[in-house]
C-alpha cells in the first residue's frame, strides 16, 4: 500500500467516523444521555465517572491559544484514560454545538461534551460500538487522542 493510498484510507475513515459521531450525539441528545460543557463534565466525571462512556473535545484554531483550556482538555483526557473513557477531538466547535443543541452555534460551552449512560440502565446504539472500534483502531497505531471531521448540514 503506497503512503497516498494510506492517507485517502485514514480520509475516509475519519469521515465515516465523523458521520458516526454524529449519529451517537443526536442519539444521545434524544436519550438525554449528553453533559455539554468543561466544568459540567468535569463535575460528572467526579461525581459519577462510571455513567461516562465517551468523550469528544472540540477545539479549532481560535482556541489553541487559550492556556485554561488547554489545562482542561490535559485534565480530561488523562482521567479519560485513567477510567478506559474513549475520547475523540473535533476541529468544529460550532458544527459541535449544533449538534448537541446550542443553535447558535456558540461553542463556548460545547469544548466538552461526555456521553453518558442514563442512571436507569444502558442504551445500547451499534454507532457507539463503531466508534469505540475506531478508537481502539486508532490507539493500536498510537493516536491516542483521534482527530475527526464532523461532517457539514
Amino acid at each position: 500500500m503506497t503512503f497516498e493510498e494510506v492517507l485517502v484510507q485514514k480520509s475516509e475513515e475519519t469521515h465515516f467516523a465523523g458521520k458516526t459521531l454524529e449519529d451517537v450525539l443526536v442519539t444521545a441528545k434524544n436519550n438525554d444521555c449528553l453533559t455539554v460543557g468543561v466544568y459540567e463534565s468535569a463535575k460528572v466525571m467526579n461525581v459519577d465517572p462510571d455513567s461516562v462512556c465517551f468523550c469528544v473535545l472540540a477545539a479549532d484554531e481560535e482556541y489553541e491559544c487559550d492556556i485554561a483550556l488547554q489545562i482542561h482538555f490535559t485534565l480530561i483526557q488523562a482521567f479519560c484514560f485513567d477510567n478506559d473513557i474513549d475520547i475523540v477531538r473535533v476541529t468544529d466547535p460550532r458544527r459541535l454545538a449544533r449538534i448537541v443543541g446550542h443553535e447558535s452555534g456558540d461553542a463556548d460551552d460545547a469544548h466538552c461534551v461526555l456521553i453518558t449512560n442514563p442512571a436507569e440502565g444502558s442504551w445500547e446504539d451499534p454507532a457507539l460500538e463503531k466508534l469505540h472500534l475506531f478508537c481502539e483502531e486508532s490507539r493500536s497505531v498510537n493516536e491516542w487522542v483521534p482527530e475527526i471531521s464532523l461532517p457539514e448540514r
